[in-house]
């Protein structure tokens, strides 16, 4: 078992308002992320109850809302047991009715406020990996789930190129410095990929020497942010000579900006499926 994180949320108003973030780590490589202020807490995508009740009563936290990106067994499964256990408690998640235990569904540009630990999310909608995903965002945080990865993406499941490279541009235009949380630990497995459509990257070459040292020691390697991402992440910078040359065929050099940035993105996320 991986060691866990837990540190303060950076950059959240109010000096933190007192607020820790943790890493819970959940099957073979999920996080399942807990906000909270010593005495309220709010955990994000709890694909598994376990894990998490044990988290919190380690700590004496009350569980009073939970955040969900989309309908992913691995992210909605330990759901109902947490809301039998921790009553009258608060799902926020996309519209989706397969998400039965969701009390209050969200759209793009919705905002909430976790009263308990006096901080607010605005909705992004980033469909792609699944058509219903959303991501919940501030200057402290951003819980993406399954659409962005440590150098990399979620499967292509639901959404078409067009789509999910929309959603991923949607990210790259929030600050630099917003810290990334996603939800598995794919960052080593990512970093061998993205080298092999960019090997001429230095920074990604460095990267991948941190992120080993990282794992070595069984360490996470999150979060991210949005300026790392956009300087090693393949799926970010496929308006990268290097990455185009690599992955399209030669008679794509004629097409339009636009049209050879997704189909850069589809043959990335083709190849990346076949790694």
């Amino acid at each position: 078992m991986q060691a866990m994180l837990e540190t303060s949320l950076s950059g959240a108003a109010n000096k933190n308002n007192g607020l820790m973030i943790a890493a819970i780590p959940a099957f073979t490589d999920n996080y399942i992320w807990c906000l909270h202020n010593n005495e309220h807490a709010v955990v994000v995508d709890p694909g598994d109850a376990q894990p998490v009740m044990a988290y919190l009563q380690s700590k004496g936290l009350t569980l009073s809302a939970i955040l969900v990106t989309h309908h992913h067994y691995d992210h909605t499964g330990g759901i109902q047991d947490l809301v039998n256990k921790y009553q009258e408690i608060t799902v926020y998640g996309p519209h989706n009715p397969k998400i039965k235990e969701i009390n209050l569904p969200l759209r793009e540009n919705d905002k909430i406020t976790l009263a308990h630990l006096d901080i607010s999310f605005s909705i992004l909608e980033t469909p792609g990996h699944t058509l219903d995903h959303i991501a919940f965002y501030n200057k402290s945080a951003l819980f993406c789930g399954d659409t962005l990865f440590s150098a990399g993406c979620g499967r292509m499941f639901e959404g078409t190129p067009e789509v999910f490279y929309s959603s991923l541009q949607k990210l790259t235009a929030l600050p630099a410095n917003t810290p990334v949380y996603c939800t598995h630990e794919y960052t080593q497995a990512n970093v061998l990929f993205a080298l092999s459509v960019e090997p001429n990257n230095q920074t990604l070459a460095d990267y991948q020497s941190w992120v080993k040292t990282k794992r070595d020691a069984l360490e996470i390697t999150l979060p991210s942010t949005i300026e790392k991402e956009s300087a090693i992440n393949p799926f970010l910078r496929c308006h990268i000579d290097e990455i185009q040359a690599n992955v399209l065929r030669k008679n794509k050099a004629s097409a339009s900006t636009q049209t050879r940035l997704i189909e850069t993105f589809a043959a990335v996320r083709s190849l990346k499926d076949n790694f």
